[in-house]
């Protein structure tokens, strides 16, 4: 992602389920401001849809154009933040256990406040069978700028596995 002077972007995520007979799983996007170390700052630097801003104002949820899209003010994220990791839990609460095993078509894209896409990776479905979070990817600072990275990394311990790994206080 090289495009000097980018101040502002958008980060979607989005995902197609295979219908089933049964409930399907409900996705929860997050957002995670994490410190040099990787973990999170305090639960006022998450994103989800409990906490629709971060305190800072920097990272918003911005609309549903794929899934869920996350605003990114990148000015205003605060300097101790070296990282800001995008994910996707099901949540049990909702329908009951789940995993990925249903969803195809994955992805996560990174775009201007314009929505003119930057770039753009597609998760490849056949590692989530048993997953139940899904590290999408992070955008992070090198040498003053912002870079993207694509990551696709699954979790069969959900949420609690994603949060122990990034200190998040559930």
């Amino acid at each position: 992602m090289e495009n000097p002077g980018l101040d502002h972007v958008v980060v979607g995520l989005g995902w197609d389920a295979i219908p089933s007979h049964g409930p399907a799983a409900e996705l929860v996007p997050f957002a995670v401001m994490c410190d040099a170390g990787g973990q999170a700052l305090s639960n006022d630097h998450l994103v989800f849809f409990n906490q629709l801003v971060s305190a800072d104002a920097a990272v918003t949820f911005a609309g549903d154009a794929d899934q869920e899209q996350i605003d990114v003010e990148l000015g205003r994220v605060p300097e101790d933040v070296a990282k800001i990791v995008f994910f996707v839990y099901v949540d049990p609460d909702v329908r009951g256990r789940g995993s990925f095993a249903s969803v195809r078509d994955s992805h996560i894209r990174v775009a201007t406040a314009e929505n003119r896409e930057l770039v753009r990776f597609d998760i490849p479905a056949t590692t989530l069978d048993s997953a139940t979070a899904v590290i999408f990817g992070e955008l992070y600072r090198h040498r003053g700028d912002w870079k993207f990275r694509a990551l696709g990394q699954g979790y069969s311990t959900g949420l609690a596995g994603v949060a122990k790994d990034y200190g998040i206080a559930l």
